[in-house]
């Protein structure tokens, strides 16, 4: 008697892995990683000098004091410059994304919606053309076989 074995572990692993979307996730992984990289430094060359026309070049040296004496390490301090510099980069990100890939992207499904619907809009055209043709050429017969019927 030969049993059947269920799949093993490494099995499913493998499954999983060979799976397209796990690919996709992976590079999207890499290419995020790398864009990430951009931003940074686009927020340090360009962002955080800007901010620094009004104070510090370094986002990073924003902070304020919660205790009475803040000096170096002691005190408890608040580093809202690198929440700041951290939400721009977002921000920053999120703009690239949405007007590079979102909005094009939006656009081109809209074109091809579009180009859809006018496609099936002169089909059905050309459908109640040929419709409104075969009804008059039935009207005709009936008329035709009418008055032949008539004359006997």
């Amino acid at each position: 008697m030969s049993e059947k074995k269920d799949p093993g572990i490494w099995d499913g692993f493998k499954a999983f892995l060979m799976r397209g979307n796990v690919v996709d996730l992976a590079v999207a992984v890499v290419i995020g990683a790398a864009f990430t990289n951009i931003v940074n430094a686009v927020v340090k060359g360009i962002i955080n000098p800007l901010v620094g026309a009004i104070g510090t070049k370094n986002l990073d040296h924003y902070s304020s004091c919660l205790s009475s004496a803040c000096e170096g390490e002691r005190g408890i301090q608040i580093l809202w410059g690198s929440v700041l510099g951290a939400a721009l980069s977002f921000v920053i990100t999120a703009a690239v994304v949405y007007f590079l890939v979102v909005l094009p992207m939006a656009k081109y499904l809209a074109r091809v919606e579009a180009r859809r619907k006018a496609k099936e809009g002169t089909q059905e055209v050309i459908e109640l053309t040929e419709l409104e043709v075969l009804k008059e050429i039935r009207d005709a017969l009936v008329a035709q076989r009418g008055s032949g019927h008539n004359q006997q």
